[in-house]
């Protein structure tokens, strides 16, 4: 397919965006007939072999009989660990933030600056704002960005909300004070430095990638050759978008049904709560329940052609299977977990709340004889409107997205390594792929389910490789059981802003 991938390339203009993107969309539909047709004539003389012969039962990868992919919400690297010992963080001279970001309200070029409040509320986030963040490669559009959302709000967890008043908390950091369990994982396993989502864009083109490898439209009903690139507004059902007129359909591939037809079991895990959404667009609202098997922002798979026409909606799960699977020593052998409203670290949802629920995850998984063969991954679907210095690399025309924190916790995890390698949300799907499928990619020239995706994000020349997180050759790690709630609450308010 040979689509070409730039490194560092400075990030370009909305209008440039548009462009490329009509490029890349007429360049897909081409290369989508001749897939097509050549699937068909493939599909003749075979069929998807649930052993792949590229299948090695000797390498070491398949030590980790249990991948665990934790998303969390709306945080960067730099909010997190942008002071961490050896890691890619926030520039400093002297000890002092090296960086600043222009405020329009009163003309100041504001520092990040330390944060110990719970409670944060971030900046807009949806693809505009990340172009308006990065800036031609400035970086320095998060508070004038926060400013301007105050106009736009129309719901407390909309993508374009901000924080009001007050300092611009999008320019605080977080640090071992607040976030301790965060560090210690840090200290013990593993700390991607270089994570960035895969698309530029907010939580549910993120949860899209996750899962599939892209973010799209389709115009044809369970017609994955009418989909099309769409960075911002992929199909989605009338509670979150009240001019779509039915339910989301979501008719490309995915790698569950990769997983499916090669026999290897997964679980998509949903933490039933509230959701974090206004269904219609206001301040206020009465709760709403999120639910197993209900399409939503942070739940796309049930409107997947491919796990309707597998069967295989049972498979998403609510989190009290996650926890009994656990215990009966059945978890799959692929696992995604998504929070719910309070402990999802959405802001407002509070930072305390997030890390007790993640860390009470990891503990389970330790405290059980599937520690012995399982990784875990630990990411934040995006980056919240939270400052980040680190200009994205460039893919394609749907991302690379900002800088998110990246952990790997397991018992085969390299001791307080930190990975400088270029990686996003495809390395997942390529661990998993490696592990599981003997590499083969949801890619619509072999997968027997052509789409006209503009490239196999997981054979990204820049993309790095999550094996290098790892040491098969060492002793067990043993357990790294914490206390959620390692300390008491913390302040519900910002400091000033130097």
């Amino acid at each position: 397919l040979g689509t070409e991938t730039r490194v560092a390339a400075p990030w370009r203009d909305q209008s440039r965006i548009r462009l490329m993107r009509r490029a890349v969309g007429v360049q897909a539909s081409v290369i989508g007939l001749v897939l097509g047709a050549a699937s068909i004539l493939a599909g003749c003389t075979s069929s998807f072999p649930r052993s792949p012969a590229s299948y090695d039962p000797l390498d070491p990868i398949h030590r980790i009989r249990h991948v665990v992919v934790v998303m969390q919400e709306n945080r960067s690297f730099d909010q997190y660990f942008g002071t961490y010992p050896g890691a890619d963080g926030i520039p400093m001279q002297d000890g002092v933030p090296a960086v600043c970001a222009h405020d329009p309200v009163d003309g100041t070029c504001v520092q990040p600056f330390h944060n110990p409040a719970d409670l944060n509320f971030g900046g807009p986030h949806v693809a505009s704002d990340a172009v308006a963040d990065i800036n031609d490669g400035r970086m320095d559009g998060f508070v004038a960005q926060q400013r301007a959302a105050q106009t736009r709000c129309t719901g407390p967890f909309d993508p374009v909300c901000g924080q009001s008043s007050g300092p611009p908390d999008v320019m605080g950091y977080h640090d071992d004070r607040e976030i301790p369990n965060y560090w210690s994982y840090a200290n013990e396993f593993v700390l991607q430095d270089h994570m960035f989502e895969s698309i530029a864009s907010w939580s549910l083109p993120a949860h899209l990638y996750l899962v599939s490898g892209w973010s799209a439209k389709c115009t044809v009903l369970d017609d994955p050759m009418s989909c099309r690139d769409e960075i911002e507004s992929p199909d989605r059902a009338p509670a979150y978008d009240p001019t779509a007129s039915g339910p989301p359909d979501y008719a490309w591939t995915d790698v569950t049904w990769l997983l499916h037809q090669a026999g290897v079991s997964w679980a998509y895990y949903v933490a039933e709560g509230t959701e974090p959404d206004c269904a219609n667009g206001d301040m206020v609202c009465t709760p709403q329940q999120q639910q197993a098997g209900t399409p939503d922002i942070w739940d796309p798979l049930p409107a997947f052609d491919t796990v309707r026409t597998d069967n295989q909606e049972s498979n998403i799960r609510s989190l009290d299977r996650f926890h009994q699977a656990v215990r009966q020593g059945t978890l799959p052998a692929v696992s995604w977990i998504v929070p719910n409203g309070q402990n999802s670290e959405h802001p407002p949802g509070l930072i305390s709340d997030g890390q007790a629920y993640v860390t009470s995850l990891i503990n389970e998984i330790m405290s059980s004889p599937e520690w012995a063969s399982t990784a875990i991954f630990l990411a934040w679907d995006d980056w919240g409107g939270f400052y980040d210095h680190v200009v994205p690399p460039l893919v394609d025309g749907m991302g690379y997205g900002l800088r998110v924190p990246g952990l790997v916790v397991s018992p085969y995890a390299r001791r307080g390594f930190v990975d400088h390698q270029t990686l996003s949300f495809d390395a997942y799907l390529k661990f998993i792929e490696d592990d599981f499928l003997g590499g083969s990619r949801i890619d619509p020239a072999t997968d027997m389910r052509p789409d006209p995706r503009p490239d196999v994000r997981e054979n990204s020349i820049i993309l790095g490789d999550l094996r290098s997180d790892f040491d098969f050759g060492q002793s067990l790690r043993p357990p790294l059981l914490l206390n959620p709630r390692p300390k008491p609450p913390l302040p519900s308010t910002s400091p000033a802003a130097p």
